[in-house]
């Protein structure tokens, strides 16, 4: 068995822009995506602290050190310049995986600028 478990997360970062008019997606940093683990390609959940929404789309690579976080094609809709959201990642692991696993944890200030990483729990 295989339980979906917390793998990394950017907490509390600030959307820098919102582009409608491109296929989809969220444009992170490429320094976040290092911090964090995540890969390009991969679905992250993004969850709006303005407002609630919860949506699921896939990593984008930004420049590094534009500190961009932003939301393409329809999930431009899901927020606005300036929110705070957290982009979580999940993996699927076994029960011999979860105890050996410390989830990534990117702690990001009001620009997008690493103030702490953790290894989780």
């Amino acid at each position: 068995m295989t339980l979906d478990m917390l793998y990394s997360k950017i907490h509390r970062a600030t959307v820098s822009d919102a582009n409608l008019n491109y296929v989809g997606s969220i444009t992170i940093d490429k320094e976040l995506i290092k911090a964090s683990k995540l890969r390009v390609g991969q679905k992250v959940e993004i969850v709006n602290i303005n407002n609630g929404e919860r949506f699921t789309t896939y990593v984008i690579e930004g420049k590094a050190g534009n500190r961009d976080i932003c939301l393409n094609g329809a999930a431009a809709r899901k927020a606005h310049i300036g929110d705070k959201i957290i982009i979580i990642a999940y993996a699927s692991m076994s029960e011999e995986e979860i105890e050996k696993f410390k989830p990534t944890i990117v702690l990001v200030d009001d620009n997008n600028d690493i103030a702490e990483i953790r290894d989780y729990m």
